[in-house]
């Protein structure tokens, strides 16, 4: 029985590649090196599929920074600005791309779909003449045929590479992206013929994009395209992989319809749904890819339970033509979990990353052929069964509360269909007795009607939760409106018009690092290491003062990361030593493990923002990371529903939210960088997880005084869609990522969006090298000037500058200040008042 991966990580198990980028970026070592580091772990990861036994290995999924990027290489699809003249593009043009450069800066950088992995966005146009201009993926596959390894070239579809486009400056927007399809696709061809001529005999083409919400214009692209590219494609089998949610009736219908395809893959751990369509109707003749394998946790997979459905799916397909595979590519997932010596060894045998996964889809393919590993089949089970059964997952005073901030008390049931079932029955009984009423209280009825009985087995509570989701949730929220609010913490704070603060971390530099990792090793004693972080908080104070920045951070000197330095202090996380993620280019997270119930012991930040304050009178931001962004930056637990887990975390930040204004913290700051990160990519999912993550992050805050300034910061992300829920969240003040989409945000302004809050749209990108002058900052200001009012614009970077330099970083934020003065005193002159000033 064949096996496949979708993709690997790229980062290496102690992240090898991360540091050889780093080191070629600062000149410290040549192409040469940085290409041998490369080559090294992309030979490394074919030998471990191959002893592995896995069929179908792939190639060209390794990426020097991004796979969309190395599309747009492939494409010869450089923006002008980067001064490309043909030929292959080498790295200076690749990573001027992506990182800008001291002239020009990068391209835009945004969510690849629901995770925490970033692409740099391609900038398209009518314009834009398309040449073969990388030919990474044939030299890749060469790579492998000449170690002995046979492998699968993926490519990034022409369809989905054109829809996670964005018209190029300058262009209109109503710009049809798609009727570039003609245009790309014969370079499209010229990759397909050199990997024929190479000896592929497979290909596969990534369609992600298949599993949106896509109109008929837009699926045709795809019948049109692999049309177009039929002839190219004969004697090459072609699997064209969807990943990260169901795949829609329409898009199945199209995706199975498409000419010259030998099989299609599909996510069945995240797209549960899609196995009714398999199972509705399958092409005669078709190869199935199954990912059962979670390509985007750490958990064990349930080898029984995914034995049980692959043998169904085997009834449907035929016995040859079902490949067992991961749901996505493993990109998403720590490296090893033979790396990970500190683990609790009850929760390791619960885990697995990329390399156990690889052994995981090879042990079902062997299963499904008869040649089941009893053994290795008996400790996964018994795993499982430990999981289920250890205490140290429950914390049933954690689950009562968290029960009680649900936003809808109704029961628990069997399954969705009953649940839909009974709406039906009194949708109609509410719509007769009730005729005529408007939709509000259509809605109301319904609701009023549902069954409140918890034992009561009509409906489960999931469903009833989404259905109750358009019905806005009034409880914990802050008992004064926000422009009140406002007014209450001016006559406090007593700000200047546009003040200027930063994100919340400085730069974290070499000395700064050695230092924690020497008291984590026990190497300094506690009293050398407080004495070195309060050194270094003051010296953050005074840099800020000299700025003269107007709200102060402490610079986060004693965090190792955003959301790791909170779960180290609350129960029910676990953490690993190398269990890396590539979030983008070089950058990695460790995200934490939530194996269980999640609680508070103790206040996390109160002594450091404490001692932050007392070195200055200027107000200093307590810094927390909110229960949306830990929740969406983890390895979350899967046997129980996100939103009870979000829930238990924001109780656990409330609290210190408490604290910290007990402690005499004015201004605090939740961060809520992946609000977005999680949205489900369905709009008809959508307005269920916004009803809860929002709500989560009410909770944190609602209990605090009206002179205390809430603020919450969200990274890349397309906000046009979300804005209402944004605004609902009901924040003071809101730092929001700009600078790097082009001020595309600006746009929901112009719309129309009445925004009452304080904003601070990022004024220039903290990821390139680049410093901005302070006449560009002071063009950005205007521009959010023209559609936001005065009194409620903020100046800020767009993110935190915890990977910068002090070389960079104090130049750029003393031209922010300086931007922000300029921009005062102009306002001061138009209004013909000195309080401006």
């Amino acid at each position: 029985m064949a096996s496949h991966i979708v993709g690997y990580p790229r980062m290496g198990p102690k992240r090898e590649l991360k540091f050889a980028l780093e080191s070629f970026w600062h000149k410290e070592s040549s192409a040469e090196d940085l290409e041998k580091v490369a080559a090294g772990l992309r030979a490394s990861i074919w030998k471990q599929m191959a002893d592995a036994g896995i069929k179908h290995i792939p190639s060209n999924t390794f990426s020097y920074y991004d796979q969309v990027l190395d599309t747009t290489a492939m494409l010869g699809a450089v923006p002008p600005r980067y001064g490309w003249s043909g030929g292959e593009i080498g790295f200076d043009v690749y990573f001027s791309m992506a990182r800008g450069n001291a002239s020009v800066p990068a391209m835009e950088m945004t969510k690849w779909f629901d995770t925490n992995y970033h692409y740099i966005v391609p900038e398209l146009g009518p314009e834009v003449k398309f040449s073969y201009a990388s030919h990474k993926a044939v030299e890749e596959f060469k790579e492998a045929k000449a170690l002995g390894v046979d492998t699968v070239p993926v490519l990034v579809g022409p369809v989905s590479y054109l829809l996670l486009s964005k018209p190029a400056k300058g262009v209109k927007k109503s710009f049809s992206l798609l009727s570039l399809i003609d245009k790309i696709l014969p370079v499209y061809k010229e990759v397909v013929a050199e990997l024929k001529a190479a000896g592929a005999t497979w290909i596969q083409f990534d369609e992600p994009t298949l599993v949106l919400d896509l109109d008929a214009h837009q699926l045709e692209a795809f019948t049109h395209a692999y049309s177009a590219l039929e002839s190219s494609l004969a004697g090459l089998h072609v699997v064209i992989e969807t990943y990260f949610a169901d795949i829609p009736v329409a898009a199945y219908k199209t995706l199975t319809s498409l000419k010259g395809v030998a099989g299609y893959g599909f996510d069945l751990v995240r797209g549960t749904q899609t196995l009714d369509l398999i199972k509705g109707g399958f092409p005669s003749g078709k190869y199935l890819f199954a990912g059962v394998v979670d390509g985007r946790n750490i958990w064990a997979n349930d080898l029984a339970a995914s034995l049980s459905t692959l043998k169904a799916l085997e009834g449907i397909v035929g016995k040859d033509k079902i490949v067992v595979s991961t749901s996505c590519s493993l990109l998403h997932t720590a490296v090893d979990l033979v790396n990970e010596t500190k683990l609790d060894k009850e929760i390791k045998s619960w885990l697995a990353f990329a390399a156990q996964k690889i052994v995981e889809v090879n042990a079902l393919a062997k299963a499904l052929s008869g040649h089941k590993d009893e053994e290795f089949f008996s400790a996964n089970g018994a795993a499982q069964a430990s999981r289920k059964s250890s205490p140290t997952v429950t914390n049933e005073a954690v689950q009562k509360a968290a029960a009680a901030l649900k936003s809808s008390d109704h029961p628990q049931a069997t399954n969705l269909s009953a649940w839909l079932d009974s709406l039906v029955q009194i949708a109609v009984e509410v719509y007769e007795s009730s005729f005529p009423l408007d939709i509000q209280e259509f809605f109301s009825a319904i609701a009023a009607a549902l069954p409140s009985e918890k034992s009561s087995p009509r409906v489960t509570d999931e469903a009833v939760q989404k259905a109750a989701a358009p019905l806005k949730i009034s409880e914990h929220r802050r008992a004064t409106n926000v422009s009140a609010r406002l007014d209450a913490q001016q006559k406090k704070l007593n700000l200047p018009s546009l003040p200027t603060t930063t994100i919340g971390s400085f730069p974290q530099t070499l000395e700064l690092r050695r230092v924690r990792h020497a008291y984590r090793a026990k190497k300094v004693s506690e009293e050398e290491y407080m004495k070195a972080i309060k050194e270094e908080i003051n010296k953050v104070v005074k840099l800020q003062e000299e700025l003269d920045i107007d709200v102060l951070v402490h610079g986060e000197p004693e965090r190792n990361d955003m959301v790791e330095y909170f779960a180290e202090q609350l129960s029910g996380f676990a953490f690993t030593v190398n269990g890396w993620v590539q979030s983008y280019g070089c950058h990695c997270v460790k995200p934490p493990i939530i194996y269980g119930d999640v609680s508070r012991p103790k206040p996390m930040t109160v002594f450091w923002s404490s001692i932050a304050q007392s070195f200055t009178k200027r107000p200093m931001k307590g810094m927390l990371t909110g229960p949306v962004t830990i929740l969406n930056r983890s390895f979350v637990r899967n046997d129980q529903p996100r939103s009870e887990t979000c829930y238990q975390i924001a109780l656990a930040i409330k609290d210190e939210v408490k604290d910290l204004e007990e402690a005499g913290i004015t201004v605090i700051q939740i961060d809520e960088a992946a609000l977005r990160e999680g949205l489900p990519l369905r709009k008809s999912d959508q307005a269920f997880y916004l009803n809860w993550a929002v709500h989560s992050f009410r909770i944190t805050n609602c209990g605090v005084h009206d002179t205390t300034q809430i603020h919450t910061h969200i990274c890349y992300s397309h906000f046009k869609d979300i804005i209402h829920s944004i605004i609902d969240m009901d924040a003071d003040v809101i730092t929001i990522e700009n600078s790097r989409s082009d001020i595309k945000l600006l746009s929901v302004f112009r719309d129309g969006v009445k925004y009452g809050a304080g904003i601070g749209p990022g004024v220039y990108d903290i990821h390139s090298p680049r410093i901005p002058s302070t006449e560009e900052i002071a063009d950005r200001i205007n521009k959010m000037l023209a559609v936001l009012e005065s009194n409620i614009l903020w100046v800020n970077p767009e993110c935190g500058l915890k990977r910068c330099k002090y070389s960079e970083v104090r130049p750029a934020l003393s031209n922010m200040v300086a931007a922000a003065k300029l921009l005062r005193t102009q306002l001061a002159s138009a209004k013909g008042s000195p309080e401006f000033a």
